[in-house]
């Protein structure tokens, strides 16, 4: 653990507050608190709302049959353009908490957009390894403390009310190809994070840190060592830098007190003679023990991944009826082109099927593993396949409609040739490495889709003529949020995917909305290009 005031150009910040009329009064979010999730409903106190990655408020105020009055009621400029956005805002009590790119991050008043305060970290002048864009997903809190991990692979704690730094931890060496884009979850007094740089030949982990404190409690590593359970399926030599990063938020089943989690590509990419074998964990879900973080089981949907098709998807967890008996599953659509569902006490699979078009495999057998199809490996001349790298879904949050039954994904219909290539002999860990290129196809689309998660049935969709990359949002009154990358986010029937309300915000969307309610009037809040945009109905309406 650092001092906050090291002086050191890596820790040095930049605060400022601003009197807005608004005030963040001395309240303390308790562990209760965030694991009762959406008991208050007003309140979203973690990355998913709450632990079971469902991204489903109970809020009811804005319906199918009002959210076409809905208004853009103020937009907060962050100032920050050329960058994604793809943060979830922390809501306290009508007051925002939202990170931006280039670990920026401030606190806005949920009824005007006018700022608080404001935090800007000073990254290093140069050596950071940032794979896919300068992004942050959002905070965790506990107590009147606010975190957030960082682009040179630190965990930060702040004062909420100032956004004053409390405490700075590293997880890894930047310079070894470490970095944080995700939003840490909160479990009893432990902060669970994880990491990314997949491409940057690092060997993968999950960690867990006493949220007081700042002190490692517990690791996983995603890449077991020689003579560990799993390191079978590694070459000797390829394990220190064989991938598998975790830079997504998992989900937690407090029943069970076990984490989902899902890991990233092996490395290297696309080129893969020399890691031999199936390469866990990666591309893979892992359970484990929130307090040890003991491995319980693991589920790998691509074995000896050539596509990079990362599992950073995020957990859904349901109680669901499947051929007449309860479940307790975990589902997730992943990257690959498969939406699954499994058994969450086990890993075993219960369905898996195509929820987008896909190439490379047919089916999911009896024993788990893809029915993979021949030649569709990448090679030197190039390899038709589908979907893409960026896969049927990707980092975007799906949501689920308990009441209806519905899951709901942003999907994309991609397809790429990939071209292996060798990499170096004598690359090493934290040597950016993808093992070839590739070269997408033409006539790719998207659509947001509703899916029934007991027989893996389409049972809507509505078509986007771009890929998505935007989040999923589901409300208790019957409504789905979404964006796209023309910028439009939008409402939907959530029964039957009639398109009922969109707004243009001017710029690709990479986020998912989030709703509150300040005063009894329910907001959505829309990250889009660099810009907060709330929505509201009119006041007459409510």
């Amino acid at each position: 653990m650092r001092a906050n005031w090291s002086g050191r150009l890596m820790t040095a910040v930049l605060v400022s507050i601003v009197a807005v009329g608004a005030s963040i009064a001395a309240q303390d979010i308790t562990n209760k608190d965030v694991l009762d999730g959406f008991a208050n409903p007003a309140r979203w106190l973690s990355n998913a709302g709450d632990y079971t990655g469902q991204r489903h408020s109970p809020l009811t105020q804005i319906t199918p049959a009002n959210v076409g009055q809905l208004t853009a009621q103020w937009a907060f400029q962050t100032g920050l353009t050329g960058h994604k956005f793809e943060t979830t805002p922390i809501v306290i009590d009508g007051i925002l908490y939202a990170t931006g790119a280039m670990n920026t991050a401030w606190a806005i008043d949920g009824k005007t957009g006018k700022q608080i305060w404001r935090y800007q970290r000073q990254l290093p002048a140069e050596g950071l390894k940032v794979c896919c864009g300068m992004v942050n997903r959002g905070f965790a809190v506990y107590g009147d403390r606010l975190f957030m991990l960082t682009l040179d692979a630190h965990l930060m704690a702040f004062e909420a009310k100032t956004g004053k730094v409390v405490w700075d931890v590293e997880l890894a060496k930047y310079q070894e190809g470490y970095a944080a884009t995700g939003a840490p979850l909160l479990v009893k007094d432990k902060l669970i994070v994880g990491v990314a740089g997949g491409e940057y030949a690092i060997r993968g982990f999950l960690d867990a840190y006493d949220v007081k404190t700042g002190t490692r409690v517990w690791r996983f590593n995603t890449i077991p060592a020689p003579g560990e359970p799993g390191s079978e399926t590694w070459p000797v030599e390829s394990w220190e830098r064989g991938g598998a990063p975790t830079w997504v938020s998992g989900s937690y089943d407090p029943e069970l007190n076990t984490l989902y989690w899902g890991t990233g590509n092996p490395n290297p990419d696309f080129w893969s003679a020399s890691r031999l074998g199936d390469n866990l964990y990666a591309t893979s879900m892992i359970a484990l023990d929130a307090d040890t973080g003991k491995l319980r089981w693991h589920y790998q949907f691509t074995p000896h991944d050539t596509h990079d098709w990362d599992s950073n998807q995020v957990p859904v967890i349901a109680n669901l009826t499947i051929a007449g008996q309860p479940r307790k599953v975990v589902m997730t659509a992943n990257r690959n082109g498969f939406f699954y569902v499994l058994d969450r006490t086990n890993g075993k699979v219960i369905l898996a099927k195509p929820y987008v078009n896909t190439t490379w495999a047919k089916e999911v057998g009896a024993d788990g593993r893809p029915i993979e199809m021949a030649d569709q490996k990448p090679t030197p001349a190039g390899t038709l396949t589908c979907p893409d790298l960026f896969g049927g879904t990707n980092f975007q949050s799906p949501a689920f409609n308990p009441a209806l039954g519905l899951f709901f994904v942003s999907a994309r219909e991609t397809c790429m040739t990939y071209i292996g290539q060798a990499p170096p002999a004598n690359y090493k860990a934290g040597d950016r490495i993808m093992g070839g290129s590739m070269r997408p196809q033409q006539g790719a689309y998207g659509a947001l889709r509703a899916i029934d998660p007991t027989t893996g049935e389409r049972k809507w969709e509505l078509r986007q003529t771009t890929p998505p990359w935007s989040g999923v949002l589901s409300t208790a009154a019957g409504l789905v949020f979404s964006g796209d990358a023309d910028g439009y986010v939008f409402a939907v029937d959530a029964r039957t995917g009639k398109d009922l309300w969109r707004y243009q915000t001017g710029s690709p969307i990479y986020a998912p909305p989030t709703t509150y309610m300040i005063d009894n009037r329910q907001y959505v809040i829309m990250p889009s290009g660099s810009t907060l945009t709330a929505f509201a109905l009119p006041a007459s309406t409510r």
